[in-house]
């Protein structure tokens, strides 16, 4: 008997996509609506933009260096053996997409990946989980690190922090069991051919671009005049990383200025009101830095990634078959 062709998954509700970006949405107004506004534009006033760009640059492209290299470990060892180069000009491109939201920039990444490689999609969409894991299994380390030095301060933390790494137990357990009805399915294969020291190798070459990330998350605190110092950074920098990269609002909107206006305060000179509105002027003006930055540049890589897409299938194509020798008989 012919099997009737699956029915298609249904789209998510209007009020399901709408939610993260309401709630970004509110909790920035919450933000703006508590603001002295007129120490708020001396504060957007006092930095030198032109360092401040420079840096979103920089910074910008050594996060995409410390990304490819990461995900090149983990696709070459579970989908192809693609370049460096090829994998840099791919990632560069899926910031575009990730300007609406992280997630669909990781989708187009895992679709553009199949396509240009000839992977099965689902096998592909297996080792992305395995990006995720990583990158979330490196914020649960660096924050595990700091977390003697702030567990006071952040009472929540600890308990967080506990839930999360009760998840990664579990998900090694299973790793390590291979129970059938995952080990068997197309999605998740890659996770148990990877085994639980594949993971580990892999959160390895994850650290640098955890690194970077740090460091874009701490200096635009630096440019606006909120003087975190180093150790405290090393304490309390890890747990907005970890926040802002919860699926509550796309990018982190409002919950990164929420957040950083509870942590770093007390790091800004003059009144409250100069101190809350010094690290709002932050944290706002590094995600209009970074926005403008990768949408100027992403879309250059965007050309890259199709002309990419072109090169590897003409390279993969068969062979035409050589013509017949003169004077041979047809």
């Amino acid at each position: 008997m012919q099997r009737a062709p699956a029915e298609p998954a249904p789209r998510p509700s209007f009020f399901r996509a709408a939610l993260p970006f309401v709630i970004g949405v509110a909790l920035l107004a919450f933000v703006l609506g508590r603001l002295d506004y007129s120490a708020f534009l001396r504060h957007l006033r006092s930095t030198h933009y032109g360092a401040y760009i420079a840096f979103a640059v920089v910074f910008n492209l050594a996060l995409v260096a410390a990304d490819s290299l990461a995900i090149k470990h983990i696709y070459n060892r579970t989908i192809c053996p693609a370049t460096y180069r090829e994998l840099f000009v791919l990632r560069a491109a899926s910031y575009l997409p990730s300007l609406l939201n992280y997630h669909v920039g990781q989708g187009w990444l895992t679709y553009f990946l199949s396509k240009t490689y000839g992977a099965p999609l689902w096998r592909v969409a297996g080792a992305t989980l395995i990006v995720y894991v990583t990158v979330f299994g490196g914020l649960f380390t660096i924050t595990l690190v700091g977390l003697p030095l702030n567990y006071d301060r952040l009472p929540w933390l600890l308990p967080t922090l506990g839930a999360i790494g009760l998840a990664g137990l579990g998900y090694f357990a299973v790793l390590r069991w291979r129970p059938k009805f995952f080990a068997n399915r197309t999605a998740t294969a890659v996770l148990f051919e990877l085994g639980v020291s594949g993971h580990l190798l892999a959160l390895v070459y994850r650290l640098p671009h955890l690194v970077v990330l740090f460091v874009g998350t701490w200096v635009p605190f630096l440019f606006l005049g909120v003087d975190i110092p180093f150790g405290h950074a090393l304490a309390l920098i890890p747990a907005l990383m970890l926040v802002v990269s919860l699926p509550v609002s796309p990018q982190g909107i409002g919950t990164r200025d929420v957040f950083a206006q509870q942590l770093f305060v007390s790091y800004a000179a003059g009144t409250f009101e100069e101190q809350r509105a010094a690290v709002a002027a932050a944290t706002l003006t590094w995600a209009c830095a970074i926005t403008l930055v990768q949408a100027v540049f992403s879309p250059i890589f965007m050309r890259k990634a199709q002309s990419l897409l072109r090169d590897v299938a003409r390279r993969n194509a068969p062979a035409e078959p050589a013509g017949l020798p003169e004077g041979s008989p047809s």
